[in-house]
């Protein structure tokens, strides 16, 4: 049976912004990313509750958007005390390694600090911080077609490990391997 819902991708994924024209100049210096639209209204068009905002689009690439926006009546900004800050986090791809390395070096000659690159098995990525304290990764994809085939065949019987035990399965083991060790 077909969902009744049928999906066709992201139409964008918004976040709070300390202030729209140091993001979207942020995001278009360090990312290439190119601003696209801007809606500014002092009422939510949802509610109709008076929050005068601005809200801006970014182009990420393959039809991808991702927005902010600036609420200058909203209390300052923060972020949930009780999640450590690499959890939540913006993932973009790039098409390789080389790709990943250019633009960690690009990101640090601009002053920003850069962690990795980090082994995920599959995959590679670094990690830095946007100007409003959101946790921005850079990944490329390293796997293979059987790795990936093997990844979604144990997620299931995976999740259902982590459900009754709170511990990490062992399933997919090998991830942690990088080339050249032993085991």
């Amino acid at each position: 049976m077909t969902h009744p819902i049928q999906l066709g991708g992201i139409h964008h994924a918004a976040y709070r912004c300390r202030d729209a024209r140091e993001t979207v100049e942020w995001y278009e210096r360090m990312l290439g990313m190119t601003y696209t639209t801007a809606f500014a209204e002092d009422h939510v068009p949802s509610t109709g509750e008076y929050d005068p905002y601005m809200h801006v689009f970014l182009d990420a690439g393959n039809g991808n958007v991702l927005a902010f926006f600036e609420l200058p009546q909203q209390p300052e900004m923060g972020r949930d005390p009780n999640t450590p800050a690499w959890v939540q986090h913006l993932a973009f791809r790039v098409a390789d390694e080389a790709a990943l390395l250019a633009a960690k070096a690009h990101l640090e000659a601009n002053g920003v600090d850069v962690l990795g690159p980090t082994w995920h098995g599959v995959f590679r990525s670094i990690y830095f911080f946007d100007p409003n304290g959101h946790r921005v990764e850079l990944a490329t994809d390293i796997g293979t077609e059987a790795q990936y085939a093997e990844l979604r065949r144990v997620a299931p019987l995976m999740l259902a490990e982590w459900s009754e035990t709170k511990q990490a399965p062992r399933h997919a083991d090998w991830l942690h391997r990088q080339p050249g060790d032993e085991g």
